[in-house]
């Protein structure tokens, strides 16, 4: 608790966690745990094991969001503008946790735990390529990882095999119509009533165009568009996000998406720029990992207590590591209303029950040494 509260209190945004970054390497220091930098921020460690055997990945994000905490917590960000509105300083906790159970049961291990502290996953294009180019991977038969969350009660978990969270993408089209004077429209093409043309056509690329069976949302973020009353804009521009999880229906939204706004700029004679900008593909859970992390979380929490999760529609740059080694994602319930942890992720006021972190170190130390039994195997 004590180690989150100060991550809690001093949050930094991806790639700038410098202070993040020495107190995890400090912090493995005292457990005589040595760490390396793969970046000028990050941190990878490995406990090596008394017994020979496989080395098993766990990855903790530590990164923060832009966000100015309203929480009233003793332990608030002091940094102004920065807070960890998601969790990860949790996910820092929980993991620099089990490096200090894991240092004091080394000769029991059948192998070799990797740790993870990766910089920058809420700031594409994230940390995890980096940590992978950087070599973080090498010889990892398996990676695991943790999202505390806000959704599920303490004590409870989600997973499930396949897609878990979704390809996260983001678009802006510009619209580039002819200014003029409010009172002679006929002179002008007017960009912000295209826009808003454009605007509701999208909402039936998912209605009318996308397999209803293959779940995918369209979402309009921001429309930027004109100078002052009485001026028509000569060009405006709308931007948005794109969730989606297989790559045939995210192909088909991209597609789609600058069909329509060709058909809409060319009846009225305007031009228009596009881009799909495509962030992190979408998480996909290893079966077999998947089934080894629910049996050990289950060992944990009880049998009922761990639910198969729905895909959500957030994205998550762990997704890397599962296009390289098996690897799986859980859920790990954070929600308590009477401790006032009951805000949606983001949320200036967010804040997790703390009585989940004990929680996390179980459950990532049984899956470690579950995984380890079966990669040796």
């Amino acid at each position: 608790m004590t180690w989150r509260r100060h991550l809690h209190s001093h949050p930094e945004v991806g790639f700038e966690e410098f202070a993040t970054t020495q107190f995890v390497i400090d912090t493995l220091a005292e457990m005589g745990i040595e760490a390396s930098r793969p970046g000028s921020t990050g941190a990878v460690a490995d406990i090596a094991g008394g017994r020979p055997g496989p080395t098993v990945a766990v990855r903790a994000d530590i990164d923060a969001l832009p966000v100015q905490e309203e929480s009233e917590i003793d332990y608030r960000s002091v940094n102004p503008g920065r807070m960890h509105a998601c969790g990860h300083d949790g996910h820092t906790a929980i993991v620099l946790g089990l490096a200090g159970v894991l240092s004091k049961e080394r000769e029991k291990l059948p192998g070799r735990v990797r740790l993870l502290f990766q910089p920058a996953e809420e700031k594409p294009p994230g940390g995890a390529q980096a940590l992978i180019k950087a070599g973080a991977l090498e010889g990892v038969s398996h990676v695991i990882g943790l999202h505390l969350w806000s959704e599920l009660p303490t004590g409870t978990a989600g997973i499930a095999p396949g897609p878990l969270m979704a390809n996260a993408d983001e678009f802006s089209v510009t619209i580039i119509g002819r200014g003029g004077h409010g009172s002679a429209p006929q002179q002008a093409i007017d960009s912000i009533v295209l826009a808003a043309q454009y605007v509701m056509a999208l909402q039936t690329i998912v209605s009318r165009r996308v397999d209803p069976l293959k779940p995918a949302v369209v979402s309009v973020g921001t429309i930027h568009g004109g100078f002052t009353f009485n001026v028509i804009a000569p060009e405006t521009t709308v931007t948005g996000t794109v969730r989606s999880f297989d790559a045939g229906t995210r192909d088909l939204i991209e597609a789609e998406m600058e069909r329509i706004v060709k058909a809409v700029c060319a009846q009225a004679g305007a031009e228009y720029r596009y881009e799909f900008r495509r962030g992190y593909p979408a998480v996909v859970n290893d079966p077999e990992v998947t089934e080894i992390f629910t049996r050990s979380a289950q060992s944990i929490l009880g049998r009922d207590a761990v639910v198969q999760h729905p895909p959500v529609m957030g994205g998550e740059d762990f997704a890397y590591y599962a296009q390289v080694v098996p690897s799986a994602f859980l859920f790990l319930g954070a929600r308590n209303p009477d401790k006032g942890a009951n805000y949606p992720h983001h949320h200036p006021r967010f804040n997790i029950d703390e009585d989940a972190l004990p929680i996390g170190v179980e459950v990532l130390r049984r899956a470690v040494y579950d995984l380890l039994a079966k990669a040796g195997s």
